[in-house]
């Protein structure tokens, strides 16, 4: 396949039209395209890094917090920023609400679930805090998580903990854990008779440990506790369906690994919880068995929405086992070039089933702050400082743009670091 057939495959996407009611064409017939046996991984790679507008003054290895969209996500999101103004309030009015339809029945297809037991959101905050604020606590009952997770929802927790009376427990994840059982047994020994709840990440966002979420959910059903999954890295970053976690409760942001413009998140509540979680916003819909009544947004940036099936679709295109190898190779690329470096220490698990493109490395002999700041100083490498819990180093979040000399320059850099 040549370069300028390539181009003009993703560029397709862009070209697709909506109808009032946004049905969009099927791209199964193209996915054989990206599958052609003359074109070599480095080349497909460096075909897929054409399709991103870079900023040639850093090296951006901190694509946790957003992953910048590509040009045909870009085009057709600037396609539906134009559809919405010239359309007004008669989209807002006559459209929006059977586009959001078939964007959340194509969402739950991708994720792997119904579609009525999903919600889109602003992101995975937005989500997690939905159940956390609307699940139907009681003086004294108990709840579990993690040191490790993140910030947002551990501060709503506490908001809960003062305002009925909820008793938190935290939990420490270890960074290298020796089986599934450690995991399991962890959370397993801080319940009792009044535990309601427990929090755990699909994926360790400081670390990009990957949790057995499955059996987790397996052992706290079978005490009656329920489970709240924060997925916030997971979607479109590695292959899986919520429906085989067996989890209650299950968010993400969209705008992380699936690359959908910012403000883009889901919620999945099991069909059983639905009507006893109070909304964090009231909507019109009185039936307590359907999730809208969960999902008021009102006017919001709906062109974000809209675009998310183009995301799923440039996906689609690649393919998102192919996607999680190559994020995993990077990883493991600049984990096996450092492992035995002296000064360095690893945060995150070597075992392939246990991270995928998320890593963190920090260095004995300095802060992590310190590490970022001279990371981009003096080698032009953004990237993040991770401070707390058991974790002390940088997030290092490489993309599917990001080639093997970039992460070269990164590698020379830490080795730099750890000797001076």
């Amino acid at each position: 396949m040549k370069k300028r057939d390539f181009i003009k495959t993703f560029g397709a996407i862009g070209l697709i039209p909506f109808s009032q009611n946004i049905r969009y064409d099927s791209l199964n017939k193209i996915e054989n395209l990206l599958n052609t046996e003359n074109l070599s991984d480095d080349d497909f790679w460096k075909l897929v890094r054409s399709q991103y507008d870079l900023n040639q003054d850093f090296i951006n290895l901190e694509s946790g917090y957003y992953n910048i969209i590509p040009k045909p996500t870009l085009k057709k999101q600037i396609e539906h920023i134009k559809r919405v103004n010239l359309e007004g309030s008669f989209y807002m009015r006559k459209s929006r609400f059977k586009d959001k339809s078939t964007i959340t029945s194509e969402l739950a297809n991708f994720v792997g679930c119904n579609s009525k037991n999903l919600a889109i959101t602003r992101n995975t905050t937005e989500s997690l805090d939905l159940i956390i604020s609307g699940f139907p606590w009681k003086s004294g009952d108990e709840a579990i998580y993690a040191y490790q997770d993140y910030g947002a929802m551990q501060d709503m927790f506490e908001q809960i903990g003062k305002r009925y009376g909820v008793v938190l427990k935290k939990v420490s994840v270890p960074n290298h854990p020796k089986n599934d059982m450690e995991l399991i047994s962890l959370y397993e020994s801080q319940i009792t008779s009044k535990t309601r709840l427990i929090m755990i990440s699909h994926m360790v966002n400081i670390t990009g440990q990957i949790l057995p979420v499955k059996k987790i959910c397996d052992m706290a059903h079978s005490y009656g506790v329920e489970v709240l999954v924060d997925g916030a890295h997971c979607v479109g970053h590695f292959n899986f369906k919520i429906n085989n976690l067996n989890c209650d409760y299950y968010g993400s942001s969209l705008h992380k690994w699936l690359a959908t413009p910012l403000g883009a998140g889901l919620l999945y509540v099991n069909n059983k919880h639905i009507p006893k979680i109070w909304p964090l916003i009231a909507d019109h819909e009185k039936d307590p068995n359907k999730i809208q009544r969960l999902s008021h947004t009102g006017t919001h940036p709906v062109s974000t929405d809209l675009t998310i099936i183009d995301a799923i679709e440039y996906l689609n295109l690649i393919g998102i086992k192919k996607k999680e190898s190559r994020l995993r190779f990077l990883k493991t690329y600049w984990q096996n070039a450092l492992k035995n470096e002296s000064n360095i220490v690893i945060n995150t698990p070597f075992d392939p089933q246990r991270s995928c493109g998320i890593g963190n490395v920090g260095l004995k002999n300095m802060k992590p702050e310190t590490l970022a700041n001279r990371l981009y100083e003096e080698f032009g490498i953004f990237t993040v400082a991770i401070d707390y819990a058991n974790v002390k180093g940088c997030r290092i979040t490489p993309n599917i743009f990001t080639n093997k000399n970039e992460l070269d320059t990164f590698i020379d850099a830490m080795k730099s670091l750890a000797r001076s």
